[in-house]
């Protein structure tokens, strides 16, 4: 990153099939190894399935998910005097949509068995419905902001 400049931030082109940025985005965060059509297929296939499911559209479906699973506070270490103290501090936008994305794509890897497609559509769905691995890694990490919410004048 560089020391003065700002940082300009690409525009990300939505997607062939539903014409949507955060499918995006999705696709990016699934992708390894430069593999991009793999990642197409499996992200398709997991909003297939989705939309099988939940009986919408798969978009909205996984626009509801990520909502249900983006962050709003979150805590930094802040070191006075000696003492570290982790500060809770509300989170930017783009920062929250980028946690939401990492921890659905994590959790859904995590998952055992079947495919790739299969476990992101279950962790989707699992988000969809407020429940989850992401879901509850969301609520550990407000519970902690909440805990240190006295250590809130520290924030810069």
């Amino acid at each position: 990153m560089p020391r003065r400049a700002r940082v300009v931030k690409r525009p990300v082109p939505p997607d062939a099939k539903y014409g949507n940025v955060l499918v995006t985005r999705v696709i990016n965060k699934i992708m390894q190894r430069g593999k991009k059509s793999t990642a197409e297929r499996i992200v398709y296939g997991a909003l297939e399935r989705l939309e099988t499911e939940a009986r919408r559209n798969a978009a909205d479906v996984l626009e509801q998910a990520v909502r249900n699973a983006t962050p709003m506070l979150e805590v930094k270490p802040r070191r006075v005097g000696g003492a570290t103290y982790q500060v809770p501090v509300e989170i930017r936008g783009d920062r929250r949509l980028s946690l939401a994305l990492r921890w659905l794509t994590r959790s859904a890897r995590s998952r055992s068995g079947r495919s790739m497609a299969e476990k992101l559509a279950a962790e989707l769905l699992d988000a969809y419905r407020g429940q989850g691995a992401t879901i509850k890694r969301r609520e550990d990490t407000h519970r902690m902001a909440e805990a240190n919410k006295a250590f809130v004048h520290y924030r810069w």
